[in-house]
């Protein structure tokens, strides 16, 4: 999982509400085994439009994405995460998520900033024209216009994606100690083996 410490660039100005996961991951691309390529069904239903906000110009391979109320709510597919990161995005701002879906972004390396309605709506405007930037470190999203909104993380959460760990990831920095205690079982069970031996003689 790659760090994730500043977010820059364009934001695609999207602003819906109870965005479930169907939207934004088609039931049928999950048959695949692979996450490669699955951005190419993110949000394909509204994407068959013509001029759809996701492809508009600047907006197209943006790493931030805008939504409204309840992002990810629906189904508890891990797939929604899959392809919002093969899409290129890395963050969303929203209002409130969905419990798991937040769990999901959180574990594919999405950050998930909650703001209020008022926020948003100014990141909405910012972002038809200009780049916002999330700096995570710091817990601020900031516009070009010297707008600076603060927002809160779970610090677990915050360590883990600075980190760019995932569970693997945590599991591997514990590393040295698993290997100490695999060897004290080790030499435990051997002790025990030849005490059993010598009570047998």
């Amino acid at each position: 999982m790659e760090p994730v410490r500043t977010v820059e660039g364009r934001a695609i100005p999207f602003g819906a509400k109870n965005v479930d996961t169907d939207i934004i991951i088609p039931a049928h691309w999950l048959k695949t085994i692979t996450r490669e390529g699955m951005g190419k069904g993110a949000f394909e239903v509204l994407r068959k439009e013509p001029d759809n906000i996701f492809d508009q110009g600047a907006n197209k391979g943006a790493p931030i994405l805008i939504a409204g109320d309840n992002f990810g709510c629906g189904s508890s597919r891990e797939h929604a995460a899959w392809a919002l990161l093969d899409m290129g995005i890395t963050a969303v701002i929203a209002p409130s998520f969905s419990d798991i879906f937040s769990g999901n972004a959180f574990k594919n390396g999405i950050l998930t900033v909650v703001l209020p309605q008022e926020a948003v709506d100014r990141l909405m405007e910012v972002a038809a024209e200009q780049p916002i930037a999330i700096d995570l470190e710091n817990q601020v999203v900031t516009t070009p216009f010297q707008d600076r909104f603060t927002f809160e993380i779970d610090p677990f959460r915050k360590h883990c994606l600075m980190e760019g760990l995932d569970e693997v990831g945590l599991t591997l920095a514990r590393n040295e100690a698993i290997a100490t205690y695999e060897k004290a079982r080790a030499q435990g069970a051997l002790a025990f083996m030849e005490a059993g031996t010598r009570q047998a003689a």
